[in-house]
């Protein structure tokens, strides 16, 4: 019999109860549902509405439950729905009519939403320390690759010299970002649900402030109707999880594409490769592939779960049911991608050689050349003239412009001296971009060890 079966007359059709079933993906969350359960009745007789020994032996009976689960002792059944109908019923089944007792005060629907938020800090907190895992990677790495020149580029054309270090730097950024982000979406997952009822909350004196501070929330809900329907946090960190994705996917690519043959830049290690079942001699970078191409199932997500809140009327609806798979699946990929991203990049061997080689070719030092006749009284536009129409001179003779010789030079303008092959040569390029935030190497060293305090500093947050 059903737990709400009383103005029913007939049994639910199996095919209702199959279609209406959450039990096959929300039964992660029975942790969760546990321990809400137990800060629950603890309140329940603090505020004398049981007895202290009925909510004695609720909890016994939910901790016994809960270890019974771990132990594979008990069975989720679809008849019950959901995590919290099964929980209930074996803790009836164990302890008697006193299990029925627990859900007084309390609707399903400010219990989902105080089990997805508690759900969801658990794994904010995982996900924080996998991504603080990449940004120590990267911030290694870019310590390494210091002097390491390679070309920049812009529209996958090569642009200016930087160095890998200034590269990696980028991304470490990006994902400085992410974090900020996830310590973002966990300020406004930080609120307690649970007193908000079906949706007009409960004529029982409930103290709301003492389970939050027995889940460790920071904050009560502010409104029952908002509390039972809002999913804003989940969406939040479905937003944050594909920025994150879309940063993952870029660099992913550039990890491809730097692995072929043409870059040269890098090979990525034989544990996180794969072979081709036909072509013996194929090296494949498929765990970027598969980030890069996971990185759509999540924004995927994202979208579901938009579009199933859109038109939803105050308050509950059964639609939101539907926002736990996208939400799981967005926590379980992303965790994946994190896990496999970092020993995948930290066993990665880049190549300086072909990277310093790639960036003495393709006039990276164009601008640099314009910034030589500025600094010799030229305007810039007529600088930019006056070098587009040496480069052109150089592809057309196949040439670089460091192979020019002076009096070709001069050509083009008088102004151009023999202190111009000390001043296009690639490393210099780099050197003398000192600006802060730029390549030259003593700026990077600076963005390293402000990286390394603040990545000390979220190290600590992470041990709270």
């Amino acid at each position: 019999m059903k737990l709400w079966s009383g103005r029913f007359t007939k049994e639910t059709d199996k095919l209702t109860e199959d279609f209406n079933a959450s039990i096959s993906f929300d039964c992660r969350m029975y942790k969760q549902d546990i321990r809400g359960s137990i800060a629950h009745a603890s309140m329940l007789a603090k505020q004398g509405i049981i007895t202290k020994e009925e909510s004695q032996l609720i909890i016994e009976g939910l901790k016994e439950i809960e270890k019974e689960l771990e132990e594979g002792k008990l069975r989720f059944a679809v008849e019950a729905e959901d995590v919290h109908m099964n929980i209930e019923t074996f803790l009836i089944k164990k302890i008697g009519e006193v299990g029925k007792k627990l859900h007084t005060a309390r609707s399903r629907n400010d219990q989902v939403a105080l089990d997805l938020r508690l759900y969801l800090k658990d794994e904010i907190k995982e996900i924080r320390r996998l991504l603080i895992d990449l940004e120590e990677t990267l911030l290694n790495l870019a310590e390494e690759h210091v002097e390491t020149i390679m070309p920049g580029y812009t529209h996958l054309q090569k642009a200016q010299p930087v160095s890998l270090a200034h590269h990696l730097m980028a991304y470490f950024e990006m994902m400085r970002r992410d974090v900020e982000r996830l310590d973002d979406c966990l300020k406004r997952t930080d609120y307690m649900p649970l007193g908000s009822g079906a949706l007009a909350g409960t004529g029982f004196n409930l103290d709301r402030d003492f389970v939050k501070e027995q889940l460790g929330f920071t904050h009560v809900t502010r409104n029952s109707l908002d509390a039972v329907s809002d999913r804003d946090f989940a969406i939040e960190f479905l937003s944050f999880a594909s920025i994150l994705m879309m940063h993952l996917s870029r660099f992913s690519e550039e990890l491809i594409i730097w692995s072929t043959e043409e870059f040269g830049f890098v090979e990525m290690d034989d544990a996180f490769s794969t072979g081709s079942s036909i072509m013996p001699q194929k090296k494949n970078p498929d765990i970027a592939e598969l980030v890069r191409g996971k990185t759509g199932r999540v924004y995927g997500d994202l979208v579901a779960l938009l579009t199933i809140m859109k038109g939803l009327p105050l308050a509950y609806n059964k639609d939101m049911q539907e926002d736990k798979e996208a939400l799981f699946d967005a926590v379980d990929t992303v965790k994946k991608c994190l896990i496999v991203f970092t020993p995948m990049l930290k066993t990665a061997r880049f190549k300086p050689e072909k990277m310093a080689k790639a960036a003495r070719g393709g006039f990276t030092n164009a601008t640099d050349l314009a910034d030589y006749l500025v600094r010799k009284g030229l305007p810039f536009r007529d600088a930019h003239e006056v070098v587009g129409k040496a480069v052109l001179y150089c592809i057309e003779r196949g040439k670089d412009l460091e192979e020019l010789n002076l009096s070709e030079y001069q050509e083009f303008c008088r102004l151009i001296d023999e202190d111009v092959y000390e001043f296009l040569a690639v490393k210099e390029c780099v050197a003398r971009r000192k600006v802060k935030g730029g390549p030259a190497p003593e700026q990077v060293l600076k963005a390293i060890d402000e990286a390394k305090v603040w990545l000390g500093r979220e190290k600590d947050v992470q041990a709270e």
